[in-house]
């Protein structure tokens, strides 16, 4: 599996907790993880070692989060790591999201997006379209 077109949100990630950190931005904001969310990180997540870094009592939770036109009704859905890897050879490309989620207080932020599944080269398209 490898990820291709990524994306890291590390600046994005380090500004929110700096808000937090100074007072501008109340902890109820940045720890407001959805429900959906939470149970996405019971059931799909892939727990990491890094400690929350608002609560420092849980480790973090890792959620990937799968869109694309290829994946029809699955687009939107939580998949664990197994289930991705299956993805990526069944499927043309598709954006995953990976999102941090601690299951202690409810901080959740966008990590890092990607891209995963077969490649479409132009010449794939033109072969439809001639019915090959």
């Amino acid at each position: 599996m490898e990820a291709r077109d990524v994306v890291d949100y590390a600046l994005q990630r380090r500004a929110r907790l700096t808000e937090l950190a100074s007072g501008r931005v109340p902890r109820v904001e940045v720890c407001d993880a959805d429900p959906y969310l939470q149970s996405a990180a019971r059931h799909y997540g892939a727990l990491t070692s890094h400690h929350c870094p608002v609560c420092s009592k849980a480790r973090l939770t890792h959620v990937h989060y799968v869109y694309g036109d290829a994946l029809g009704r699955i687009a939107g859905q939580a998949k664990s790591i197994a289930e991705l890897r299956g993805m990526d050879a069944a499927f043309e490309a598709f954006r995953v999201y990976l999102v941090e989620v601690c299951a202690a207080c409810g901080w959740n932020q966008l990590v890092r997006s990607f891209v995963l599944g077969r490649e479409r080269h132009e010449f794939d398209s033109v072969a439809e379209g001639f019915g090959v």
